[in-house]
């Protein structure tokens, strides 16, 4: 396969690298992805995340191990696998879906290979096109807040909802843009908070439990969050915590708005309610750990509930931001996102 390379994913040497999210921001370091068990690892640990790239990890690898000469009944198995790796985002079913039926092409391996690489142009021409959707949406001076990482690290591209964001900052339309840790796992500590700083965007950090006080002080102009899987409702499963935003948001006559690939919509799904959420270690709660090690802030034996995910209903959010453009809230009520 072609050498390619974007901001969290390689493909040289004919093997799959991940850039390991993990270890961000203190090292950068990337991990060789040569087979299945090794991809879901990643995926279940987060070293690979964002809904958009996660789909796109799967299918290149999928197209790689055809070129090394996997058979086909090899292959359909690690499809199977890798659609079980991460039961809420819908970006990577509905990718291996479209690289199971690339399997059953006569020329199996070309077919797989080029619709892994059609994936990964396409989701960069939709973050392209999402950023100019809500580019005017985004009025100068705005303060805006956002939620976990939705940026070049979660995608082929600039990003969902940081792609607009760094799209009006390269207009010159941000004031602010406030960056919550997002619980568990602080990825906009970690990964937002530093992919906006590399873009030159000012940002401020604070706790996910210091958005109200923001609000009620009128400093936050719009919520901008991504989605891992929108239903045919318009309801939408995102990072932990969206939903807590889309309340406070609706409380204080702020916009909430969802931008996300066409590819997240899951016209099959009614609603929220028949979302699965996964849930995650109690590790992540308990305590952290990363790059620079662990530390245990709770007992060891605590018991925990972590949702990695909440379900925001439609009626809190101000409109979609898609690669096809801004859906309102009327025309969701009217069927947009029905089969």
């Amino acid at each position: 396969m072609q050498t390619l390379t974007t901001t969290s994913l390689q493909i040289r040497d004919n093997q799959l690298w991940i850039l390991d999210q993990q270890a961000l921001p203190q090292q950068k370091i990337w991990c060789p992805t040569p087979d299945v068990a090794t991809l879901v690892d990643h995926i279940q640990t987060l070293r690979v995340r964002g809904a958009p790239l996660i789909g796109l990890s799967a299918s290149l690898l999928l197209a790689l191990l055809a070129e090394g000469g996997m058979p086909k009944p090899a292959l359909s198995e690690a499809l199977t696998v890798l659609r079980a790796a991460r039961p809420t985002a819908v970006n990577l079913m509905n990718n291996l879906d479209r690289m199971k039926a690339a399997l059953a092409a006569a020329d199996h391996v070309s077919a797989l290979v080029n619709e892994a690489l059609r994936l990964v142009a396409e989701d960069n021409a939709l973050c392209e096109r999402i950023a100019d959707a809500g580019l005017p949406l985004v009025p100068p001076g705005s303060r805006l807040l956002t939620h976990c990482n939705t940026g070049g690290l979660a995608t082929a591209g600039v990003g969902t909802a940081l792609g607009v964001i760094a799209r009006a900052h390269q207009q010159g339309r941000i004031a602010q843009v406030w960056v919550g840790e997002t619980r568990p796992l602080l990825q906009g500590g970690r990964l937002t908070a530093w992919e906006l700083g590399e873009l030159g965007v000012p940002l401020r950090l604070i706790t996910d439990s210091m958005a109200a006080s923001l609000m009620a002080r009128g400093e936050v102009d719009a919520v901008w969050v991504g989605a891992d899987r929108i239903a045919a409702n318009g309801d939408v499963a995102n990072k932990i915590g969206t939903y807590s935003l889309a309340v406070l948001a609706h409380y204080h006559g702020v916009p909430f708005y969802v931008a996300a690939p066409q590819t997240t919509l899951d016209r099959a799904c009614p609603d929220g309610n028949a979302i699965p959420i996964e849930q995650r270690a109690a590790s992540e709660v308990t305590g952290v750990a990363g790059s620079f090690g662990h530390v245990q802030w709770a007992p060891a034996s605590t018991p925990v509930y972590n949702p990695a995910f909440d379900v925001t209903p439609a009626a809190l959010i101000s409109g979609w931001v898609l690669d096809s453009g801004v859906v309102t809230p009327a025309q969701v009520q009217a069927g947009a996102f029905r089969p």
